[in-house]
C-alpha cells in the first residue's frame, strides 16, 4: 500500500494535471501526456483508498464476521 506522504504527491499531481488539462493552453501531444500521468495518478490514489478501506473494514469486523459500524467523529 503507499504510504500518506505517496498519496498526497499522487493527488497532487493528480491536481496538477488537471489544471494544466484545464487551461488549455498545451498541444495536442501535450494534453495527451499529461492526461496519461493523471490517469496513472488517479489509479495510484484508487489503489491506496481501497486498500484503506480494506484495512479499516479488516479492524471493524467482528468475531462472527459481521461488520461493526462506526461513525466517525469530525475533526
Amino acid at each position: 500500500m503507499a504510504t500518506p506522504k505517496s498519496f498526497e504527491t499522487a493527488l497532487k499531481k493528480l491536481e496538477e494535471s488537471v489544471e494544466q488539462l484545464e487551461s488549455g493552453e498545451l498541444s495536442l501531444d501535450e494534453a495527451l501526456k499529461v492526461f496519461s500521468g493523471g490517469v496513472k495518478q488517479a489509479d495510484a490514489c484508487r489503489k491506496t483508498l481501497e486498500d484503506v478501506e480494506l484495512k479499516v473494514e479488516k479492524l471493524l469486523r467482528q468475531d462472527d464476521g459481521s461488520l461493526r459500524r462506526e461513525e466517525f467523529d469530525d475533526v
